[in-house]
């Protein structure tokens, strides 16, 4: 695997936590909405990414030239599924969106889930940081010792 093969991977990471992290971002800002837009309209609905392993392999003519190549993945974010888990019912008559026994159907978002979620997006964006950052100095050390 080269320098480049370990940067690209680090930054389909970075991509991939960058996009889970808006994800949180807005499960978090809806935790309170009531009314969907679209058809059905109701509450907001958790979102969750859905990541999938990549391989790291740019042109046929690398797929020839380097077989160490073969497991080296690299992550993107292939989906965003709503979470099927039921709205909470919470009583609040007083509440426009109330059905008739005096219940509001609330998002399924548990802000508790999402910023533990969020804390280990942020880990994990950090981890592939570190790693990039890793890449880029054996780059360099390796042009000191050319010279």
């Amino acid at each position: 695997m080269d320098l480049f093969s370990s940067m690209r991977v680090s930054a389909s990471g970075l991509d991939a936590q960058t996009k889970r992290m808006n994800t949180i971002s807005s499960n978090i800002a809806n935790a309170e909405t009531t009314r969907g837009v679209g058809p059905g309209g109701g509450p907001y609905r958790r979102k969750d990414p859905i990541l999938a392993a990549q391989t790291d392999r740019e042109s046929f003519g690398e797929i020839l030239q380097n077989r160490l190549d073969e497991g080296v993945q690299g992550v993107q974010v292939v989906d965003i599924a709503e979470d099927e888990r039921p709205a909470r019912m919470v009583y609040n008559p007083d509440h426009p969106d109330a059905n008739g026994e005096g219940y509001v159907a609330m998002p399924n978002v548990n802000p508790v889930e999402e910023m533990a979620n969020m804390i280990s997006a942020q880990r994990s964006y950090e981890a592939n940081v570190t790693a990039m950052q890793a890449a880029k100095a054996m780059a360099q050390k390796a042009l000191e010792i050319g010279r």
